[in-house]
């Protein structure tokens, strides 16, 4: 079972040996047989091709697993880049791990490794983490944890896909949790005829995109904190205020309403700092 890096855009971008092991296989797994159906014209590859997608997946792996066991050859990409980042075959490759099968890949093309190379933005650590929830309310939740292990100490690059229409609504929320003036940049139809970096403050990408409206394969980042970045002693401080007035709950509730982080986080710091105070 071979997973295999497929171009993002740029169809000269695969190599010699996925394309030998598309050739070779004796089915390849594919998101969408039309989008697939594509690369393989382009390079005479006849192969025959199935789908394997988020809603079929589970279902499938019995019978995949099946004729793995009993000699085939399977080729597994995504519709563009590396299978599993963002698209399907995890379950599939745990599956084939847990029974001893051999699972192998064939690297290459990744759109997240090739926007923080543009970027500008540090590369050690980062973090992908796929796309953002769709509705605001979810995505600030979301975004409010991150920025709650950042005040634990967390300082990487932050790597999400996005869909273009909703590029501003994200940057709006990624402004209010993380604030206007944070680093950040936004990789555009990356190998492909429009490609394009965006790099500035949340701020000036939001403004960019405001008079331009953002369009084609998205892949936003953001930069760690500053050195200096204050956010964890902030925290602490408004809570031991708020906690000589008020009971934990009550000041967890508060300060979470104007730090941007989840009640439930706030609460269990502000259950910590009671304890500590008690204990002093």
């Amino acid at each position: 079972m071979m997973f295999v890096a497929t171009p993002i855009g740029n169809l000269g971008d695969i190599s010699e040996r996925a394309l030998a092991t598309l050739k070779r296989a004796d089915l390849i797994l594919c998101e969408d047989t039309r989008v697939t159906g594509k690369l393989l014209h382009a390079y005479g590859i006849g192969t025959p091709t199935q789908t394997l997608h988020d809603h079929n997946e589970e279902s499938r792996i019995p019978f995949l697993l099946e004729r793995v066991r009993n000699g085939a050859n399977l080729a597994i990409v995504s519709d563009a880049g590396t299978p599993m980042l963002s698209d399907p075959g995890y379950r599939l490759a745990r599956a084939a791990i847990a029974e001893g099968l051999q699972v192998s890949g064939i690297p290459g093309p990744n759109a997240a490794a090739l926007a923080l190379t543009l970027s500008g933005l540090p590369p050690q650590p980062y973090m992908f983490l796929g796309f953002p929830p769709p509705r605001s309310h979810a995505r600030r939740e979301a975004f409010a944890a991150l920025r709650a292990a950042e005040q634990a100490g967390l300082r990487a690059t932050l790597i999400w896909y996005e869909a273009p229409h909703r590029l501003l609504e994200t940057l709006v929320d990624m402004s209010v949790v993380f604030g206007a003036e944070r680093h950040a940049a936004v990789g555009r139809e990356l190998t492909k005829r429009f490609e394009q970096m965006v790099r500035g403050s949340i701020a000036e990408v939001t403004t960019h995109f405001e008079q331009t409206a953002p369009r084609g394969e998205i892949t936003l980042l953001l930069g760690p904190p500053d050195e200096d970045d204050a956010g964890a002693e902030d925290l602490d401080r408004h809570l031991r205020e708020a906690l000589g007035t008020h009971s934990v709950k009550d000041a967890a509730t508060l300060v979470a309403g104007f730090v941007n982080l989840p009640r439930r986080t706030v609460y269990a710091r502000a259950l910590e700092l009671s304890k500590d105070t008690r204990a002093e």
